[in-house]
């Protein structure tokens, strides 16, 4: 079966944010740099520091992310959030405490009508964070 995994982009900071995503969520996070491709001859000092490839991994949960844009550039908007379905209220509240560091906190953690611990932040690299407990 297929999986869906989060891919996230950067425009230089890309170990910076993955490295705080870490200390966040916890888990085992490897980087692959520019400077450790065949492209590496290519590029100036620079782009050989640039991350190619950052993962993420704790258990189930795998956040990729990258400092190479596209020739349009980096845009960042609200087409796509991050859901963290997490097991606890205690968890959720321990994952919001952290991610809102220097973050937009959009919606407080609260209750909403269906029984749902809901809340949502926009970090300070610019991503959507939807962190959810099902308390059924």
């Amino acid at each position: 079966m297929a999986h869906i995994y989060s891919y996230l982009t950067f425009n230089g900071n890309c170990r910076k944010a993955m490295t705080f995503y870490q200390h966040c969520l916890g888990g085992e996070l490897k980087f692959q740099t520019i400077g450790e491709t065949p492209l590496t001859d290519k590029m100036t000092d620079k782009m050989k520091s640039y991350i190619v490839q950052a993962t993420l991994t704790k258990g189930d949960l795998i956040l990729i992310a990258t400092d190479l844009v596209t020739d349009e550039g980096l845009t960042k908007g609200n087409a796509v959030s991050l859901l963290l379905n997490c097991s606890s209220e205690e968890e959720l509240n321990a994952y919001y405490n952290k991610l809102s560091v220097g973050a937009k906190a959009t919606q407080a953690a609260e209750v909403n009508f269906w029984d749902t611990l809901f809340a949502s932040i926009t970090d300070e690299f610019g991503n959507n964070w939807l962190l959810n407990y099902n308390r059924n």
